[in-house]
């Protein structure tokens, strides 16, 4: 993955404009020279673009002949050091799956139940010659609805395939009493990414509305069905129905708004029209007292509609769902009717991913830790865990400095912020406990047979939990995932096996880059408990107002500047990023990025870095960070990110952050009308 034929000749000459003296230490320092030839610097200079100034663009500075040559391949909506990783993970994982599918194994074993899960997604064959027919029993159960007391009956029974479901139950921490798990009702229903496809009405928005209306058709015709335009306008006018009612990413990010604990007869009387009694009984959790809604207005406009809308038209609805859901475990013309709408029209996709590849997926989401047990097995590094530990320990020495010194906070707030960071826990690599598959039978040649298994299997998994301890050795990602979370009540940071290679960590590189880069991560998971919705919660991992009056106000008055700053970014067309949806990411980029900083000066005690392929310890530090977010996307992909994603697109993770650290100004000598630069009262600074 690295390159570094470019002449560092070249990268110093560019770089000495900057007025950095890269040379001075090196040459007064000989013996520390031979020392330093051991190491790699981390930086892929055959990425760099040294045309561009640092001061102007870093991220193109860092990545530009990467964005050149790289092409987004046919299969991808985007392309990046996250996309790299996680096809090679997948390769990894292909490669497992491949040799358990290649040989005989004994009922009910891993090897056995891997295998043939694979096996029935390859066999296209069997696929194709029974068409519809796996789908014959679900399809019998909506025909046999009468009225609408029997679709709530039905909708309780899905929640274990999450398919046609204009609500979704799921168990999960309670927030408010982090000690015990609740259950949860959340809005759904929707065949496109999010309600903003229905509410839009610009010309995109209007083309991407006539297609998914065309799929719906086409889903309709190849089903052999009657009437399909009919079929889609009654498809669509629900689904248009329930969006205008749902709502936003922005709304649904506020924790507080979003927690409304309500018995079941306050249920029935928030939410009245629908029989939520029968629903929950036939969801399995008859045993439940009250219910977490978290958007109580859109359920009391559902149970108003589904009684509105007749049953035969739910029933179009639930078939296209069934078919729509379980696509590419269908006849070959069903999975390509899904990508050409999926794939080419909101990822604007030229090709679809190779079957084998999409097999390998589907093993990972029916049993995804069986397989990753084997993944850790055969790739992770001992050696990775080890300088991790060291990374996390010094990331939180670094963010208790930053509590200290932040000018703006009281010492009573400060107090409440160190708690809740001496709180934090840390999972590194894999669980400690694998999961049990026990549960799932795996059946050859059934395989839309195993996928509802697989569904049945993880939801008596989940609503197991209730009313036992909370599970606090539980991982919400497999090892071999590309990613890292921090989960509020938990009050935990977790990082995969499969995140920890480069760009984001290089065992053989020099401290700098690491720093920049999955130290850089770290701090963002840290920051995450103290973003503007993880700082509502404690250490304890309960919804609870730490905040005094006045500190809240001021972090208010410096989040709505990163608000401001991040609404401000056209990345296409006239579409803007969402400055109030990536407020939690953009705070956890800055406050990561930052603490990082502090803890890389901290590893270095006081002694100068070495210069490496001509670049100082605080340039390769922030160019570790800009190599991390190198991406490109489609038109269509980046639509899609802007409009669903929390997460600011690449660039700006880059020239967001990097434009409100001074640390970087006095790095790079940015300054006024450079492109990097902003005015000092509009940068930045939380933590």
């Amino acid at each position: 993955m690295q390159h570094k034929s470019l002449l560092a000749l070249a990268v110093m000459a560019a770089l000495a404009g900057c007025g950095q003296p890269q040379q001075s230490a090196a040459d007064s320092k000989p013996a520390a020279v031979a020392e330093q030839t051991q190491l790699t610097s981390g930086v892929e200079v055959a990425n760099m673009d040294t045309s561009v100034k640092p001061q102007q663009d870093f991220f193109r500075y860092v990545n530009g002949q990467w964005l050149e040559r790289t092409e987004i391949p046919a299969d991808k909506g985007r392309w990046g050091s996250f996309d790299e990783l996680r096809e090679n993970a997948d390769k990894q994982v292909l490669a497992i799956v491949k040799e358990l599918a290649a040989q005989p194994a004994d009922a009910g074993t891993d090897a056995q139940k891997i295998a043939d899960l694979y096996r029935s997604y390859m066999d296209t064959e069997t696929l194709d010659k029974l068409g519809l027919t796996p789908l014959t029993t679900a399809f019998e159960r909506v025909d046999s609805l009468k009225t609408h007391a029997d679709l709530a009956v039905l909708w309780g029974e899905w929640q274990a395939y999450r398919v046609g479901t204009p609500v979704v139950l799921f168990v999960g921490q309670d927030q408010k009493q982090s000690d015990q798990y609740t259950t949860m009702l959340n809005q759904a229903g929707l065949g496109m990414p999010d309600r903003d496809y229905y509410l839009n009405s610009d010309e995109k928005s209007k083309d991407i509305q006539a297609k998914y209306v065309a799929y719906i058709s086409k889903v309709a015709e190849l089903a052999g069905w009657q009437e399909p335009a009919k079929v889609a306008a009654t498809v669509y006018a629900i689904e248009e129905k329930l969006a205008k009612e749902q709502w936003s990413r922005v709304q649904n990010r506020d924790r507080n708004a979003t927690y409304n604990k309500l018995t079941l007869a306050q249920l029935a009387e928030t939410a009245p029209g629908l029989d939520w009694a029968a629903l929950i009984k036939a969801a399995k959790l008859e045993s439940i007292t009250d219910v977490v809604v978290r958007q109580p207005t859109y359920l009391a406009a559902f149970a108003k509609l589904q009684a509105e809308i007749p049953v035969a038209d739910w029933q179009t609805y639930l078939k296209f769902h069934l078919v729509r859901a379980n696509s590419d475990s269908l006849a070959k013309a069903f999975d390509e009717a899904s990508f050409e709408f999926y794939g080419k029209t909101l990822s604007g996709l030229e090709a679809q991913r190779d079957r084998e590849k999409r097999a390998v997926e589907s093993v990972q989401q029916a049993l995804g830790f069986m397989v990753g047990k084997m993944y850790v097995d055969r790739y992770f590094k001992p050696e990775a865990k080890e300088r991790m530990d060291q990374l996390i320990k010094n990331l939180r020495v670094a963010f208790k400095e930053s509590i200290d010194g932040l000018e703006w906070m009281s010492p009573e707030t400060k107090l409440a912020a160190q708690e809740k960071l001496s709180k934090f826990n840390a999972k590194i690599g894999y669980p400690d406990v694998w999961r049990d598959y026990s549960c799932l039978e795996i059946k050859a040649g059934d395989l839309l047979g195993n996928i509802q298994r697989s569904g049945q299997c993880e939801y008596d998994r989940m609503i197991g939990k209730l009313g036992k301890p909370v599970d606090r050795s539980e991982w919400g990602m497999t090892p071999q995932t590309v990613n890292a979370y921090y989960s509020s009540t938990m009050n935990e940071i977790v990082f995969p096996a499969a995140i920890l290679q480069p760009p984001f960590f290089n065992v053989d590189a020099d401290d700098a880059v690491n720093y920049g880069a999955i130290g850089g991560v770290i701090g963002h998971e840290i920051t995450h408990g103290f973003d503007d919705q993880g700082s509502r919660s404690d250490g304890n991992g309960n919804l609870k107002d730490w905040w005094k009056p006045a500190d809240a106000e001021q972090f208010k008055k410096r989040t709505q500047l990163m608000v401001d700053q991040y609404s401000a970014f056209n990345p296409i067309d006239d579409l803007k990023l969402q400055g109030a949806l990536g407020l939690g990411e953009n705070i956890a980029d800055l406050g990561g990025l930052t603490v990082a900083f502090k803890a890389y000066h901290n590893s270095l005690q006081g002694k100068e870095a070495p210069v490496l392929d001509g670049f100082n310890g605080d340039q390769r530090f922030f160019m570790g960070w800009s190599q991390v977010w190198r991406i490109k996307f489609r038109d269509a992909a980046l639509r899609q990110q802007v409009i669903t994603g929390p997460h600011s697109p690449g660039m700006y993770r880059v020239l967001g952050v990097l434009s409100n650290m001074p640390e970087f100004y006095q790095t790079f000598d940015v300054k006024p009308g450079d492109g990097m630069y902003r005015p000092d009262d509009v940068r930045v600074k939380i933590w």
